[in-house]
């Protein structure tokens, strides 16, 4: 872990100082910041670069002939094919490189279910890290210029630097181009920068990461899960429980060093966060969680669809078909159909429900305990199928759960580490209730440190992620899509 944390450190330094000693020459800045992030994304494989710049050239010229083909007064034929054209050749790649082995051993199977004995014509194909983020940045792009909701295309230095632009490149904020543009144009005073803030959301987000979720996953959760059967039914739920705050802290780890990092920079990310488990209902949780994803699925998928404007049948098929294919975005694997399937199922069930809650002639407060419990049990209880390696897998993990079976005996657990892992996984819950207005104070507190206190701080959360996280760290789970 000490390797490839100080090649970071260094590989951010430089990119910290190219930023600003480069930033009044923009067009040399924008090349060089562009190169910078090519060569952090080779770091991981060298050959998939290639892969990144073919995205940035087809979706540049996408882009400029979906403008140069649809006029002001509205689209037209040729600019809806420049952009039905661009969408099909990034779903393309995307479908190669993710879900290739999946269809095809999945139709193989079929067909072989009706007597015949094919062997499916598998390709060795690597997973490039980070393809489903940049492609839906860049589809984003291409829409938005067709929209019109971008004047006209970035050139081409500007949108090679957006859609590869190192922070965000291999795990998100899905970040659109409308958020960037401006910023890329402009030029900010490096002493405007919030570096206290900036500091502080990396610190947070590596305590997060090397603290929280990788304990979590190394005493409790992988050793569990991956064996369900060998393991009580108390055991079993308490790390079901414990995942939905790995998936937590792990993604909005991630996410708060990668917002960091671009604000010292000098670009804000939008939130990609705002306490999940807090929500009251399926549809809140997904205003919260991955928002930047869910403002992507209602934008461009749930709203084209005609989202709730064909009455309630269509509005149920809208909901289920965007969160079908934003489960499919997550992996290639029926679990994650499933699962995107159960979130628009429930979704479908709350908004067929509407107003019969405020019926029921309730205190307003035990309603929303009762529909946050509702929704906070069903969103871990879906987490099983996120987790699970196979469907027969996830429904083991039910098994064990619900039959309250006693661990065999020849397979002793540490039960110590088992309730700390309760305990922080209650602590975790519990700070999504955190008042809103006391986060923005610690903020602001944070904001008027002097450097030398703010060192303090930072020194202070740094030996605590380092004394208390486990030995190793695992690798981000969403590294993986």
């Amino acid at each position: 872990m000490l390797f490839p944390t100080v090649a970071f450190a260094t590989f951010f330094c430089v990119a910290f100082l190219a930023n600003w000693l480069l930033r009044p020459h923009h067009r040399l800045w924008r090349l060089v910041m562009t190169l910078l992030s090519l060569f952090f994304y080779g770091w991981w494989d060298y050959r998939f670069v290639a892969l990144l710049a073919l995205a940035i050239v087809l979706n540049h010229l996408s882009a400029q002939a979906v403008h140069r083909w649809t006029p002001g007064r509205g689209p037209s034929i040729a600019g809806q094919a420049a952009l039905v054209a661009g969408i099909t050749a990034n779903l393309a790649i995307l479908a190669v490189f993710k879900y290739y082995g999946f269809f095809v051993t999945s139709a193989t199977n079929m067909v072989n279910r009706t007597g015949l004995n094919l062997a499916p014509p598998l390709l060795e194909v690597t997973l490039p890290i980070g393809i489903s983020f940049y492609t839906f940045q860049a589809i984003s792009y291409i829409i938005d210029v067709h929209r019109g909701t971008l004047r006209r295309p970035m050139v081409f230095l500007d949108f090679a630097f957006y859609l590869s632009f190192f922070p965000q490149l291999v795990a998100g904020p899905i970040v659109r181009a409308t958020e960037m543009v401006d910023q890329i144009r402009r030029r900010p005073d490096p002493r405007s920068i919030p570096a206290s803030e900036a500091l502080w959301l990396i610190t947070l987000g590596l305590f997060k990461k090397v603290v929280i979720s990788s304990y979590l996953a190394k005493q409790l959760v992988d050793p569990v899960l991956g064996l369900p059967s060998q393991h009580s039914g108390l055991e079993v739920t308490a790390a079901v429980y414990a995942y939905s705050i790995q998936i937590y802290a792990d993604f909005s780890g991630y996410t708060d060093m990668a917002i960091g990092c671009a604000l010292l920079l000098g670009f804000r990310f939008p939130q990609n966060f705002n306490a999940p488990y807090r929500a009251q209902s399926v549809s809140d949780f997904w205003r919260r969680w991955h928002m930047s994803l869910s403002r992507w699925l209602r934008d461009y998928l749930y709203l084209p669809l005609g989202g709730n404007r064909g009455g309630k049948w269509l509005t149920y098929r809208n909901l289920l078909l965007t969160m079908l294919l934003g489960g499919l975005w997550h992996g290639a694997a029926f679990t994650f159909i499933v699962w995107g399937l159960a979130h628009g199922l429930m979704m479908s069930l709350e908004r067929a429900m509407g107003e019969w809650w405020k019926s029921l002639g309730v205190m307003p407060w035990a309603i929303a305990t009762f529909r946050w419990l509702i929704t906070f049990n069903f969103v871990t209880m879906a987490w099983v199928l996120f987790r699970a390696e196979s469907l027969a897998h996830a429904l083991e993990i039910y098994q064990v759960m619900f039959s309250f079976a006693a661990a065999p005996a020849s397979v002793p657990f540490v039960q110590q580490l088992t309730v700390v892992a309760v305990v922080l996984t209650l602590a975790a819950v519990g700070s999504h209730f955190v008042p809103p207005t006391a986060t923005r104070w610690w903020r602001w507190e944070i904001s008027r440190l002097n450097p030398a206190m703010l060192a303090v701080l930072l020194a202070v959360t740094l030996t605590a992620a380092d004394a208390l996280g486990p030995q190793g760290v695992a690798p981000f789970i969403y590294f993986q899509f």
